[in-house]
């Protein structure tokens, strides 16, 4: 629609994951650049809403209540269905976005009677059915890639640099890390979880590697999820006897765990959500990948601190355990000379 109007009003549609939310900021970026005067909201769950609360280029936070809803849902509340859905119409967006791509984002979008609403063609679970404009992208893309293409679409430059892909952390989040003993030195994060466990280094591995960098008085902070403390016991156990690792593991929440990682001198994650945000406040990484295809998923523009051995027969599956010795190939000797490396840069 080359000669459509400047919106006035748009909406990004991004309510998760956190790494993805993370990893979606050039979107916003792009939109910011092409249309100064806009309104730009963003629809994201309540959870991750700290990713982006504090950039500069937001308007608005739009929060999804994705567990009212599915409660709302199940106890057939109509009415409060029917409140939230208007409070999406009341903007007049003119312009939507969905870049997550599925059937709830694309009911989102559709909510809004936004008389353009662009999103994948790919779209899953016919995600792409409630749009006006569906753009059709190759099969091997990157993510952000895809999503810039929605912003091309819509008639806006993409912007594909680093200080696009910049995070913003709450003054209150700094202010706390500001108290943490352990930011009063030079510090590590090391991220040994992810949401799926064949995309995990083992733990035993990151242990050896704490041990390591804390060896050369660097302190080492352990970031992930609560409910992922059982599979990471040997580094865990590690921040029992050495008082240079800390553990966060559970501990933070998702303002702090980007204070922390913006304040730090090196990330070592699987693919994570920690991977992404250190990416976006441009840390220097070191990317543990296995069963993940760096051609769609690596640190946008970062694929020079993937770590990763991939073979002829190898398949990026990673929901069960056939792929998980992909990433075991990544020795702890390769892991190290890559963080000293690092550290002396």
């Amino acid at each position: 629609m080359p000669d459509a109007p400047a919106p006035k009003s748009i909406l990004i549609i991004r309510p998760s994951a956190l790494g993805d939310v993370a990893r979606s900021v050039p979107v916003l970026a792009s939109l910011r650049a092409a249309y100064p005067t806009a309104r730009i909201d963003w629809l994201v769950r309540d959870a991750f809403a700290p990713v982006i609360a504090s950039h500069p280029a937001l308007s608005n936070v739009v929060p999804f209540p994705r567990k009212e809803l599915s409660q709302w849902f199940l106890r057939l509340q109509w009415g409060k269905i029917g409140a939230y859905l208007r409070s999406l119409r009341e903007p007049a967006y003119d312009l939507v976005l969905d870049c997550q791509g599925l059937a709830r984002s694309g009911w989102l979008a559709w909510a809004t009677r936004a008389p353009r609403r662009i999103g994948s063609r790919d779209a899953r679970e016919l995600g792409w059915l409630p749009m006006t404009q569906r753009v059709r992208t190759p099969k091997v893309m990157h993510t952000v890639d895809k999503m810039l293409a929605l912003v091309e679409a819509a008639g806006a430059p993409a912007l594909k640099t680093t200080e696009a892909c910049r995070l913003y952390s709450a003054p209150a989040d700094r202010a706390w890390l500001a108290q943490q003993v352990f930011a009063r030195h030079r510090y590590v994060v090391l991220a040994p979880t992810s949401a799926w466990p064949a995309k995990e280094w083992p733990a035993e591995r990151f242990a050896t590697l704490a041990t390591h960098i804390t060896g050369k008085s660097v302190a080492v902070v352990l970031v992930g999820a609560a409910n992922e403390r059982p599979r990471i016991l040997p580094v865990l156990d590690i921040a029992q006897r050495n008082s240079l690792v800390i553990d966060r593991v559970g501990q933070t929440s998702v303002g702090q765990l980007m204070a922390i990682i913006e304040g730090s001198a090196l990330v070592v994650a699987n693919d994570s959500a920690s991977l992404h945000i250190g990416m976006g406040f441009d840390r220097p990484l070191i990317a543990l990948l296995g069963p993940t295809d760096p051609a769609l998923a690596c640190p946008y523009a970062r694929l020079c601190d993937v770590v990763q051995h991939v073979q002829q027969e190898d398949e990026f599956y990673f929901r069960d355990d056939r792929s998980a010795a992909m990433i075991r190939r990544i020795s702890v000797e390769e892991v190290i000379a890559r963080a000293d490396e690092r550290l002396r840069g």
